[in-house]
């Protein structure tokens, strides 16, 4: 069943003058599977490098004083042959995170109809596109015979790094986490436990030892973190995915192998990771490419990489159309003239 098809028949109520809206309780009550979350990803990333989709550079929007930070982005998966618009908007960034306000949603069109297919909380989508990414990095990059994964936050992304992990690196056996918030790692013991429920997660507190004994390390903490792995703490081999904070320059900048999702985006998020003369380094490839094999992630077993995860739209298009497909046939959200 193509992606089109899935939505012809809920779509068929609809015209071009109403919108199902899904909102976030609609798209919580939605079942889906870690590993039907990494298909979708991956082959977005595939489509991309394909040069089926298109993926223009986001734009941001900040006030001098940093209270808040708004992002919009555009883009069209050329499989699914869906547009999308994605808004983000967080305020407060100086409060603590309880006091924060984030809205992000995105907007689908059917680009066979030219109808549309939904507007939805983009919150979920994020919450599993990222650590999706990161598993996948993981799966590609990780040194052979990895064996241990560290991940540093307990948050949002780190609540579901390790149910991510497992599902493309199964093999690994010690899985350990760094985290500073008492309901953060009650979060992260109870994901684990509801995806794996015969694994168990090691909290760590000695972040050096636990650094120096991981293949991969996963950064997911908050700006605030008081972690900073440095370089010569990893083994030789490892790997860093800095998808938040929580790792230090160092990582990137005496990597062997460095692997973005998008080296224009590092350049444009990742400053904190620049150097003592403001300097980025490089990117050897992008990540698409490299899912594609048109480009090399590690070309030795012995390498130290480190990998940036900055997350593409086209990722979030394609699983919010796959929300949309499973939403919409079962009858969810609720339908609004919008432009009666």
């Amino acid at each position: 069943m193509t992606a089109h098809t899935a939505l012809t028949e809920p779509a068929a109520l609809a015209d071009d003058k109403s919108l199902c809206v899904l909102s976030t309780s609609d798209i919580a009550g939605i079942d889906i599977t870690l590993t039907d979350v990494v298909d979708v990803v991956e082959q977005a990333y595939r489509t991309l490098a394909a040069g089926q989709s298109d993926n223009p550079r986001k734009l941001t929007v900040k006030p001098a004083d940093g209270h808040s930070v708004s992002y919009a982005m555009l883009g069209r998966d050329g499989v699914r042959n869906v547009v999308a618009i994605k808004t983000s908007y967080k305020h407060g960034l100086h409060e603590e995170r309880d006091k924060q306000h984030y809205y992000t949603a995105l907007t689908i069109y059917d680009d066979v109809t030219g109808l549309p297919v939904a507007m939805m909380d983009c919150g979920r989508i994020g919450a599993l596109r990222t650590p999706a990414v990161s598993a996948l990095l993981a799966r590609e990059l990780a040194a052979p015979g990895s064996r241990s994964a560290l991940v540093i936050g307990t948050g949002t992304q780190g609540r579901l790094a390790l149910p991510f992990l497992l599902t493309t690196l199964p093999e690994l056996d010690r899985l350990m986490v760094y985290g500073t918030h008492p309901d953060g790692i009650r979060a992260v013991r109870e994901q684990l436990h509801a995806h794996f429920p015969d694994r168990e997660v090691e909290i760590v507190d000695d972040l050096r030892a636990a650094a120096g004994a991981a293949d991969v390390v996963v950064a997911t903490a908050g700006p605030n973190t008081p972690a900073e792995v440095e370089a010569d703490w990893l083994k030789p081999a490892a790997l860093c995915i800095l998808v938040g904070h929580g790792i230090g320059p160092s990582t990137l900048h005496r990597a062997d192998r460095v692997i973005a999702t998008s080296a224009a985006q590092m350049k444009v998020t990742g400053t904190d990771m620049a150097d003592a003369n403001g300097e980025l380094r490089d990117v050897d490839a992008e990540f698409p490419d490299v899912l594609a094999g048109r480009a090399s992630g590690r070309t030795g077993a012995g390498q130290s990489v480190f990998a940036y995860n900055s997350g593409l739209v086209v990722t979030d298009i394609a699983l919010g159309h796959r929300f949309a497909q499973l939403a919409l046939a079962q009858g969810a959200g609720t339908r609004v003239p919008l432009w009666q």
